[in-house]
């Protein structure tokens, strides 16, 4: 498959490095419970512009990068709610929805909480349906197809790296009922699924300022910013970066991201901006139970992909 990347030979040397380091420091990660996608951004940097670059000529700017497993088809989590929020802004834009201030809320909280009860509301303002008791055939095939409103307008895109992947469920703490468990199938076939490849050439999008459009990604790329104030993090104990990747990162680092968590898999995707150093995308994907229990592995992929960043300089 042609990445929207160029794989460049020094970073696949500095990348199969950081993986080596990893599995050395962490015995039980195994090679196929982790999935990796990290881009970096040479001058001149074509991202974090403002939308300046328009979309025909940013997509023309040669970027190189690394990925391993980066097809892989994973269970997102939370990760599925950045797909969430690109089509909530590509609805208003359109006019194919009203605002309103409990969506606005929804959609923040959505990002910067991760609340699951607000991507609830996000998921049936954006296709029309709602969750419920079991649906006779016909009325569910019906909202089966209504649910499926999101993948539709990403399989839009022609994007190949979204040609696997899958955005139709909502996302639980106690797990699907009703007619979203007979959705979501008997041997959950019908879950989220997302890749890191996937997931990078979204928000490779999104900082690129051509996400919907160059005010829709600026406002996306201001309720993904993180702080790495320790007082702000503490204030927060479900803040995104404390187990995460902001975790590995200096202090003074600029972060935008959103994490996911279950008791199977931890997952982030980041933007990073460190002075000094290239600006740089990185998104790691973790499966197993012991390694969503593990608050360590993704801050030390971070800290190890920082210093392989400023090799370069």
């Amino acid at each position: 498959m042609l990445h929207f990347f160029r794989k460049d030979p020094t970073l696949t040397t500095l990348g199969d490095r950081i993986l080596a380091a990893t599995w050395e420091q962490f015995s039980e990660l195994a090679p196929n419970q982790i999935a990796l996608t990290w881009i970096v951004y040479d001058d001149p940097v074509p991202v974090n512009t403002g939308g300046a670059i328009r979309s025909e000529e940013f997509w023309q700017y040669p970027i190189r990068g690394f990925s391993y497993r980066g097809v892989e088809c994973i269970y997102p989590a939370s990760i599925v709610k950045l797909f969430y929020l690109v089509a909530v802004y590509e609805w208003l834009e359109k006019g194919m929805m009203p605002t309103s201030p409990e969506l606005e809320r929804a959609v923040r909280d959505m990002i910067v909480d991760s609340s699951n009860d607000a991507t609830s509301l996000v998921v049936d303002t954006l296709t029309g349906t709602t969750s419920g008791p079991e649906l006779p055939m016909g009325p569910f095939e019906t909202w089966k197809q209504q649910r499926n409103l999101v993948n539709r307008y990403f399989q839009g895109f022609h994007w190949p790296e979204l040609a696997t992947i899958n955005v139709n469920q909502k996302t639980w703490c106690d797990g699907p009922y009703g007619r979203e468990r007979a959705f979501v199938g008997e041997q959950l076939e019908n879950r989220n699924r997302l890749t890191t490849d996937a997931t990078a050439r979204l928000i490779h999008s999104l900082i690129g300022g051509v996400a919907v459009s160059a005010v829709a990604s600026q406002a996306m790329m201001a309720v993904m910013r993180r702080s790495l104030h320790p007082a702000d993090l503490a204030a927060d104990p479900e803040n995104q970066v404390t187990g995460f990747l902001g975790a590995g990162l200096p202090l003074e680092s600029q972060l935008w991201s959103k994490a996911g968590l279950t008791s199977q898999v931890r997952h982030d995707a980041a933007y990073i901006e460190i002075s000094g150093l290239q600006p740089y995308l990185l998104v790691v994907f973790t499966e197993g139970k012991a390694q969503s229990q593990n608050p360590a592995i993704l801050p030390f992929v971070a800290q190890r992909v920082t210093e392989a960043v400023a090799s370069l300089s």
